[in-house]
């Protein structure tokens, strides 16, 4: 019994240590595959964010891509920081999640709230559904929402989600706003083309002048074909 027992702990322990390597969270490894948020995982490798997030067990992160994290990648270290912990939601949500709530605000908890630094509601964010759209932004009275969900990148259920955002949200009190981008130049659409008339031949000089000199309204004028002549013949009597 006790060599069964020690066995079934070995096994066991085997099983859980295989378990928690599966479902352990690690941001590094669900976006080392995507090449377009790379310099999200450089920051939050040099703001010490990264081991932070990967000893949570459930965890969202609103991901940004190189082009829209531009806008803040210039910071200072520490307001940096404060700014992508709010990109850090305490919570699992995936599309289907997202998709599923209802019209009225959710309020989500982020990482900066767990530091206690948090003011005026500055470490949650709202999200909302609004004509059809899923937008975030900070739950600091009066903040828009600006920032809309685009598609999730990466999920392992109930543990890690990666959901990308169309802007960074800064809340009020943490720095300078992000303004939003605007729309694309409308193009509008090629005028189509002429149509073809039918080609008119090009007159002539003589023709021309034939025409300048014609009646208003009138073609040009032709001379008369002349009578033809007659002929009289005279029978010459037989001899």
């Amino acid at each position: 019994m006790g060599l069964k027992a020690s066995s079934s702990l070995l096994c066991l322990a085997i099983l859980l240590g295989v378990s928690s390597i599966v479902s352990s969270v690690n941001i590094t490894r669900a976006l080392e595959n995507y090449p377009e948020f790379s310099t999200m995982v450089e920051l939050l490798a040099k703001t010490e964010l990264t081991p932070i997030i990967n000893k949570r067990q459930t965890i969202t992160v609103l991901a940004l891509s190189n082009d829209a994290i531009g806008s803040i990648s210039g910071r200072p270290e520490e307001e940096l920081k404060n700014i992508l912990m709010n990109h850090v939601v305490l919570d699992y949500y995936d599309e289907l999640k997202l998709k599923a709530l209802k019209d009225k605000s959710t309020l989500l908890t982020t990482l900066y709230q767990s530091t206690g630094l948090g003011q005026q509601q500055n470490g949650f964010l709202n999200c909302s559904k609004t004509n059809g759209k899923i937008v975030f932004g900070s739950a600091v009275k009066g903040a828009p929402l600006t920032a809309e969900y685009i598609t999730t990148v990466f999920r392992n259920p109930f543990n890690l989600s990666v959901v990308q955002i169309s802007m960074p949200i800064v809340a009020p009190g943490l720095g300078a706003p992000v303004k939003v981008p605007p729309p694309p130049p409308m193009t509008s659409p090629p005028a189509p083309s002429p149509k073809k008339a039918g080609a008119t031949p090009a007159l002539g000089p003589a023709e021309e002048e034939d025409y300048a000199d014609a009646p208003p309204g009138g073609a040009p004028g032709t001379a008369p074909a002349s009578a033809p002549a007659l002929i009289y013949s005279e029978k010459l009597p037989i001899r």
